[in-house]
């Protein structure tokens, strides 16, 4: 750790006097690194005039830009859990913008044909040396392959990965320094939280992910024409250049252009909400930054999507779980909400189950006099992560890039049509959602997912009650179950116990059944009979009734 403070002590003491400078001087003198990096006491009184009129949103959003590319995109990261910072604060990171100034066309130049392995002559027939857009991480350039389609070229810019791990590198020891020195980062799990932006940071630096997410989105659309996106180009893509087909169209922000060039704004809004719901729900891998930039209108009211850097992913499970709090919501289920919540996310162990209970009481009640056709999607998912927030309950990175995601779209789709309810295009996909949780095979998956968990806790159960056998005789064994906790443990036990309950009569009923068949068949009867009485029929029946009493019995404890 001291070695890489030495062979980065001039980027500490920039990240230091950042600190410092806006505010956040406090930290780093926690931490003592003021001393140590011999930071002018001067900057603590320079900083404090500067900043004192600033929010603590403001001065967040200033120090990260100042910072560079590295702490920017970690702050739109961070722009996408508002499970993890306030609301104050994700208003403020939404801002953030690269302020970057454009690389050189010899840095270009030598970028590609040192990826290409070949001179830049050799790939593009022609190559523009003025970028189209420049952003933290690349530029983009247009240019025509030697085969004459005209493509869009992003280039990674010069040294960005060295400067990005360098970064990281000195974040993630500040973390584990602040660990043992400020109570509340441990708490908060705030190495976790880098760690995971880390992650999706050095993700987004290699151009070959962003080309496969393309191509998994396009493959979801390969039979609708009113969808288009971009073609990679592999043959010209490598990690630190990503070569796509180029589309000129116009951003659906510009409302009077569209209307002027004939666009339908109704059909575009239509389009464009019902491709989002068709990542989101049906195919669980979807657009994690649909902006107005990243979305265009082709001739023929023709949507298309581009930069696929950010996406999210939702398994079946998760999926189930969206849709069991949107339905919740509209039945206005407080229980059901709060299962939802608990499910979704990491509930910590000491969260006050009262008072969760009485937020999301609350934000039933704020929908329950809104009309369905009317409710914001976008805005009760973000309600549900304020809930999370107060309570310290983590919401999965791709809830939370879910909700963001949403929020975007509804944003801008309402410009194009006013009146459209993002709820009601989403209802059919929410339809076809519960279509799926009650298919056969579905049910049947996960049945057999909790057989084999009851198995393994079966083949477990004589070991397990003997280490416990073997505590309780050295006299070690420690019990500490408040109130609230024995009753959801209590519950949990009695559900289990029901299912094992059903399924040993279910057994029992098996071997019977199979040993009078047997039987039958060993005897060539079609039956056993009884003094004149057919056994096995009434056999059958009577386990049959026995069986639905007891399932009845037990489903009507709501506890199976």
């Amino acid at each position: 750790m001291i070695k890489k403070r030495i062979r980065h002590i001039q980027r500490y003491r920039d990240i230091v006097y950042a600190f410092t400078k806006y505010g956040f001087g406090y930290v780093m003198k926690e931490l003592g690194l003021l001393d140590l990096l011999a930071v002018p006491k001067r900057i603590f009184v320079e900083g404090n005039e500067t900043i004192h009129t600033r929010t603590t949103g403001e001065r967040i959003r200033m120090f990260l830009e100042e910072l560079g590319p590295t702490f920017v995109k970690i702050g739109q990261i961070a722009s996408t859990r508002p499970d993890i910072f306030p609301p104050e604060v994700i208003h403020e990171l939404v801002k953030l913008q690269d302020r970057v100034s454009l690389f050189t066309f010899e840095d270009v130049k030598r970028i590609i044909e040192e990826e290409l392995a070949e001179p830049l002559e050799n790939s593009f027939a022609e190559f523009c040396e003025v970028p189209l857009a420049a952003a933290s991480i690349g530029q983009v350039h247009t240019a025509i392959l030697q085969t004459g389609e005209r493509v869009a070229v992003k280039i990674q810019r010069p040294n960005i990965r060295n400067v990005i791990e360098t970064d990281l590198e000195i974040l993630q020891d500040l973390v584990r320094l602040a660990e043992n020195r400020i109570d509340w980062v441990e708490r908060y799990q705030i190495r976790d939280v880098v760690d995971e932006f880390a992650k999706s940071l050095l993700e987004e630096l290699d151009f070959n992910n962003e080309g496969r997410n393309s191509e998994k989105i396009a493959k979801q659309f390969k039979n609708d024409s009113t969808i288009v996106i971009p073609k990679i180009y592999w043959d010209y893509t490598t990690s630190k250049i990503l070569t796509m087909e180029f589309i000129e169209g116009t951003k659906l922000t510009e409302i009077e252009t569209l209307e002027q060039d004939g666009y339908d704004c109704k059909v575009l809004g239509e389009r464009v909400v019902n491709a989002i719901f068709q990542q989101i729900l049906i195919a669980g891998f979807f657009h994690g930054d649909p902006h107005p930039g990243n979305i265009l209108a082709l001739p023929g009211n023709v949507i298309a999507f581009m930069d696929f850097g950010i996406v999210g992913r939702l398994t079946t499970e998760m999926k189930s779980h969206v849709a069991s709090f949107v339905i919740a919501l509209m039945r206005q289920n407080t229980d059901e909400v709060v299962r939802a919540i608990s499910r979704m996310g990491l509930v910590p162990d000491n969260v006050n189950r009262k008072q969760l209970r009485s937020d999301v009481e609350q934000l039933r009640e704020k929908y329950s006099s809104v009309p369905f056709s009317e409710m914001s999607l976008g805005e009760a998912v973000t309600d549900l992560f304020s809930v999370a927030y107060r309570h310290r309950i983590q919401i999965p990175t791709d809830l939370t890039i879910l909700g963001k995601t949403l929020l975007t779209i509804e944003g801008f789709v309402k410009k194009l049509d006013p009146e459209l309810s993002i709820i009601k295009v989403a209802e059919p996909f929410g339809r076809q959602l519960l279509m799926e949780r009650m298919h056969p095979k579905y049910v049947a998956d996960k049945v057999w997912s909790q057989f084999n968990e009851y198995e393994e806790i079966l083949e477990e159960l004589p070991e397990t009650v003997k280490d416990f056998t073997s505590v309780m005789k050295k006299g070690k064994m420690r019990i500490e179950i408040t109130t609230p906790e024995l009753e959801i443990f209590l519950k949990k036990i009695n559900k289990i116990s029901n299912r094992l309950s059903f399924s040993i009569v279910l057994l029992s009923l098996s071997i019977i059944l199979v040993g009078l068949i047997i039987g039958t068949t060993i005897a060539g009867h079609p039956s056993i009979l009884l003094t004149k009485f057919p056994a096995v029929e009434i056999g059958f029946g009577i386990a049959t009734v026995v069986v639905l009493w007891l399932l009845y019995s037990i489903i009507k404890t709501g506890r199976f």
